[in-house]
């Protein structure tokens, strides 16, 4: 079998040189520039109305915009892109390239009626945004305030000026564009917007086209004039010059009254290169702040965590050297005098409560980190950039099914050797593991769900997307879990190196209890992430695009090696004081972190989203957050909880016990 597995993997490499070597050029799924020839059509998509304010999607028409002359369609979506709440539908802009255009009439609605002149002022109440799309890029705003200048993505609704609301109903785009440069490369095909195949290098053409690397977009409220209107059709000339200017407004909002809308689009040559058209997206104010702040905090952690990791080693090669000096007359003599954690030598493997939920819990920890560790460094490569949307959603949710029979192999691997190796009740176990967290995840969904879809908002979760999640669940994840755990039966589970006595030892009192000092270790893994957690934050709650992945991994490994020490210490202090009940306390030492994550997560809904408005948006990220929280404590506490199993069997493997 191995060397049939050799033989595949060679040929599955030799097969991948050849291709690449055909082509002569390497692009990720979906990034590869997409030629325009002068004159050829430009689309412009649009996705979900958004907003700071609320949190809650609605689709772009369910406003009264201008709507295409073939009939609305969506575009292809893709699971992720489904679960954020994008809409991504097409258009009735259109222009050609590096063709300038201006007064370009798109339509006139009819008169609002007093149901639409609600729903429009509402949103633009809410501050509410336009999302366009063009080439894949979203439209961005310019704007100075304060003297910052500001970066935005998309345009808002309108704007509300002494009581009287006012629609952004004229457009000027400006689409910035490079010189097609070739690649060599001939017959790719690609996931992105447009996609199609890029014509090779030997094709002799007098125009070598372009690829567009920005997209801008200026929203102004101009009032036009109905009278002139008449005889004009759609993309039809405005009769006279329109002048856009964003600082003043013009058309306002009245019930019975129609909006007209109207746009103008500007084509300018860039110096900007295809590969670095995300750059202005992912430009945000006060980076060195963020830089700083992120490697001081590394730099702290680390120290901290040497400190404690060279005195734990002290202290505990010094209490193994000192017994293995000692002959066994003086051991007996000095015991009690020498430390605590040998006198529960007895009792250190006893089965803890709950043994099975405790199994469940580790191995699902196990396959979140793992998920995580694998989404974090392939996002870090580039594999799920912003520019693909809806992947790193996509990816998080085929890594969690695959992992499925790493998750069964742990809890029935844990399971056998807390039971000295029995096999029965594996298959209870691998089916609740396969259960657990997706089921907990599950009600929130559904609770949030539902709240969205009495809001009428585009963030309400498709039923037949519901159809594909329970598939991928009792489909693919539970026969994956079962094989893991019937995997684990047959292999060799972990010996105890000592005997556990039929009658448990007595815990002395403590004078301070022990559950104190689990709450309080979450802290110091607090501390790797609590910088990197506000950034997070930020693109989640704030539209804020979230870039530094490789920085976040550097952090989780952090992250893990603090978590393992903290658990580490309070373990070894447990059993000193001879408390043998170490069990779950080392999976809540480092799991408590999830509590100081949570805490700050109200805190961030406090005073960083002071604008959050509304119950339903508030449950919304209280649902959110406490699913993110016991995702992070199931997978801390996974790392905490293996780390003592394995140094507690180490430290008792270690010494000679009568």
């Amino acid at each position: 079998m191995g060397f049939s597995n050799l033989f595949k993997i060679l040929f599955l490499v030799s097969v991948s040189c050849l291709i690449l070597k055909v082509v002569d050029g390497y692009y990720l799924p979906g990034s590869f520039p997409h030629r325009y020839f002068t004159g050829d059509q430009l689309s412009i998509k649009v996705n979900s109305l958004t907003s700071i304010d609320t949190e809650i999607p609605y689709g772009y028409y369910t406003l009264p915009f201008c709507k295409p002359l073939e009939g609305i369609k969506d575009s292809a979506e893709n699971l992720g892109e489904l679960l954020m709440g994008d809409r991504i539908e097409n258009s009735p802009y259109r222009f050609k390239m590096y063709k300038n255009e201006s007064e370009i009439f798109l339509c006139k609605t009819n008169p609002l009626s007093g149901e639409e002149f609600k729903t429009l002022t509402k949103r633009i109440d809410e501050m509410y945004q336009v999302n366009l799309n063009l080439d894949n890029l979203p439209a961005i705003r310019y704007m100075e305030k304060d003297g910052l200048f500001l970066r935005w993505t998309g345009y808002p609704v309108g704007v509300k000026i002494q009581d009287v609301y006012y629609v952004f109903n004229h457009l000027k785009f400006t689409v910035l564009v490079h010189k097609y440069e070739h690649e060599n490369v001939a017959g790719v095909i690609g996931t992105g917007d447009g996609a199609e195949w890029i014509t090779p290098t030997n094709e002799t053409t007098t125009d070598d086209g372009y690829v567009v690397v920005g997209f801008e977009v200026v929203p102004c409220s101009v009032n036009h004039d109905l009278n002139k209107l008449k005889n004009v059709k759609t993309y039809g000339k405005y009769p006279s010059p329109i002048k856009c200017d964003p600082v003043s407004v013009g058309m306002s909002l009245k019930e019975g009254k129609p909006v007209t809308y109207s746009y103008e689009v500007s084509f300018v040559m860039s110096d900007i290169k295809w590969p670095s058209r995300w750059d202005a997206y992912l430009k945000m104010e006060g980076a060195k702040v963020h830089w700083f702040s992120i490697l001081n905090s590394l730099m702290v952690i680390t120290f901290l965590a040497g400190i404690v990791l060279v005195i734990f080693l002290r202290t505990i090669r010094r209490d193994l050297a000192r017994y293995e000096e000692l002959d066994k007359e003086a051991q007996a003599h000095m015991n009690e005098e020498l430390s605590g954690w040998k006198l529960v030598v007895n009792d250190v493997f006893r089965a803890p409560n709950n043994p099975q939920l405790l199994c469940i819990m580790v191995a699902d920890g196990c396959r979140i980190l793992v998920m995580g560790v694998a989404l974090i460094f392939f996002a870090a490569l580039g594999f799920m950039s912003p520019a693909s949307r809806g992947t790193l959603l996509t990816g998080m949710l085929v890594f969690y099914v695959l992992l499925g029979i790493v998750a069964g192999y742990i809890a029935v691997w844990l399971w056998r050797t807390l039971g000295n190796g029995e096999k029965l009740g594996w298959f209870s176990v691998s089916w609740r593991v396969a259960c657990f967290f997706p089921g907990i995840s599950f009600l929130i969904l559904i609770i949030i769900n539902s709240l969205l879809w009495g809001s009428g908002s585009t963030g309400a979760i498709p039923f037949t997307t519901f159809l594909v999640l329970i598939l991928l669940w009792f489909g693919i994840s539970l026969p994956l879990t079962l094989i893991g755990g019937f995997m684990a039966t047959k292999a060799p589970y972990l010996e105890f190196p000592v005997r556990t006595n039929q009658i448990s030892r007595e815990i002395p009192a403590q004078k301070c209890p022990s559950w104190i000092l689990v709450l309080g270790a979450g802290t110091l893994p607090f501390g790797t992430l609590f910088i990197e957690l506000f950034f997070i934050m930020s693109s989640i709650w704030l539209g804020r695009v979230y870039y530094v992945f490789g920085f976040l991994f550097v952090v989780l490994i952090l992250l893990v090696t603090v978590c393992a020490e903290v658990s580490l210490v309070l373990t070894y202090m447990n059993l000193c004081v001879e408390d043998w009940k170490w069990w779950w306390k080392s999976f809540f030492a480092s799991g408590s972190v999830a509590l100081y994550i949570f805490l700050y997560s109200i805190n961030y809904l406090v005073f960083d989203l002071k604008s959050l408005s509304g119950p339903v948006s508030a449950m919304l990220y209280l649902g959110y957050s406490l699913f993110m929280v016991i995702a992070i404590m199931l997978a801390t506490g996974a790392v905490g909880f293996l780390t003592s199993f394995f140094f507690v069997h180490r430290l008792f493997s270690s010494v000679k016990i009568d």
